[in-house]
């Protein structure tokens, strides 16, 4: 085994929108690479087939899938990120809820000094922690 990769299926189209609003959210983050569908391809044309993205060193595959499922994501997995700043928190929290909905509030429930666990408007659940 070499790679262990988290992979996020997209069913609306909107994997590369999603890549690019988590890269600019993220410092040291970047799209390390995109295939596409093209003409005549089982998916719509330019949207995303196959595409890389690291969050913080973190890489993570995405597509857009060309097949309709009756499951879309769960908050049952989510990305964790742990925060080094209060400021860094309270940005990326307001940001990724921003069309989406909190699950828990940024708070004190007593295992950090702060955490918040939301949705964003793409579906992908988040936890952001401050820790003690």
């Amino acid at each position: 085994m070499s790679k262990v990769t988290p992979f996020l299926m997209f069913q609306d189209g909107n994997a590369e929108e999603a890549m690019n609003y988590y890269t600019s959210l993220i410092e040291d983050s970047e799209i390390k690479s995109i295939v596409r569908y093209g003409a005549d391809e089982a998916g719509e044309e330019g949207t995303v087939m196959q595409a890389v993205f690291s969050l913080k060193g973190q890489e993570f595959m995405c597509i857009d899938s060309n097949v309709k499922h009756e499951f879309s994501f769960t908050p049952s997995f989510s990305i964790y990120v742990t925060c080094d700043k209060e400021d860094e928190m309270d940005y990326l929290y307001q940001k990724l809820q921003d069309g989406g909905a909190a699950l828990m509030p940024i708070g004190d429930y007593g295992f950090s000094k702060k955490f918040g666990w939301l949705v964003d408007r793409f579906g992908i659940s988040w936890q952001l922690n401050l820790p003690k």
